[in-house]
């Protein structure tokens, strides 16, 4: 795929290095070596060096490429451990610090917030809560950002088609300032992958074409978002087909930039994006591609729990270009 070209050529031969807290499972093994060979990530796998090895020789991987560190072998823990006690700000002690980075996403993420590593990829075999969680108590979100979101990348037809949905993943119900949050920073996830942003918030109204609590929030959220990246292409609150079709633009939208050509399709609440997602994924034919996490300090992604290698692979790939965002 011809986004995944463009990926790979950004951070081809930039020795990123990505954590794999999940180290001994097959597929986590099988993309990190392919990762490597193709000089695309310096791989860093977590757990028994001597777990990992079994694992990877029985698939025929070699490992004495691979970085290797395990968590109850570690000569930096004691580091570790005083850093995060400072980082949790009296809301973990020593002895609970020596218990919590036992985990291997709460040690995976400690070695990003470190700069051991740039970034992290789990989720294999983890929950979405349990690979967030560490990120969000120690990565955290970057300032002027209140919360993470979930965006999802849509391809179709080898790249004809790419448009970023957003939050789909995260969000319940974001008020106005979080849903400009999320905009801006699905703008900045919009050109990673090439797409010119132009930024059309979502509501069942098109500039004041009905009247509820939740239009007026898209409207709020809309001006906040303007004033957080003048430098962007925004508006809102738009209807789905006057952000999409360029003749339904015409009629409800005449005088906006984003009607009718939008890329970044933000959405009002999560029930509506994860539902928008599905149906372009399922009746458009759609490639859907994430969720790739926004507005974190540095990247940490999540992978489903079918995830295949290819999938390990892909999002790997993903959270190393992230890596170079601003």
């Amino acid at each position: 795929m011809e986004l995944f070209d463009s990926l790979r050529f950004k951070i081809v031969r930039r020795s990123i290095k990505i954590v794999f807290p999940e180290a001994t499972d097959a597929r986590i093994l099988g993309a990190a070596a392919r990762l490597k060979a193709e000089e695309l990530v310096e791989p860093i796998l977590i757990g028994s060096e001597e777990e990992i090895t079994a694992a990877a020789h029985a698939r025929g991987i070699k490992t004495s490429s691979f970085t290797i560190i395990d968590p109850n072998r570690y000569d930096k823990w004691d580091e570790m451990v005083e850093a995060f006690v400072e980082r949790r700000n009296g809301k973990a002690s020593k002895e609970q610090a020596e218990s919590i980075l036992k985990d291997v996403n709460y040690f995976g993420t400690m070695l990003t917030y470190m700069g051991i590593a740039d970034g992290m990829v789990s989720g294999a075999i983890h929950s979405t809560g349990d690979t967030v969680r560490p990120a969000l108590q120690i990565i955290k979100t970057k300032p002027g950002v209140s919360r993470t979101s979930g965006a999802m990348i849509m391809v179709r037809g080898r790249d004809q088609e790419k448009y970023v949905f957003s939050d789909c993943a995260i969000n319940v119900n974001p008020n106005a300032q979080e849903l400009a949050e999320i905009a801006v920073e699905s703008a900045k996830t919009a050109e990673l992958f090439d797409i010119d942003p132009k930024v059309a918030l979502m509501s069942f109204s098109t500039k004041g074409s009905a009247k509820a609590p939740e239009v007026d929030k898209v409207v709020e959220a809309t001006k906040i978002a303007k004033k957080l990246a003048p430098q962007y292409v925004i508006d809102g609150e738009l209807q789905f087909d006057a952000s999409y079709v360029p003749s339904v633009a015409q009629l409800k939208a005449p005088d906006s930039d984003v009607a009718g050509q939008a890329t970044v399709f933000v959405f009002p609440e999560l029930q509506s994006g994860n539902i928008g997602y599905k149906i372009a994924q399922r009746f458009g034919n759609f490639e859907a591609i994430g969720p790739i996490l926004q507005g974190l300090n540095k990247p940490v992604s999540d992978l489903s729990r079918g995830a295949n290698e290819e999938d390990v692979y892909k999002l790997a790939i993903i959270t190393a270009a992230q890596t170079l965002l601003d």
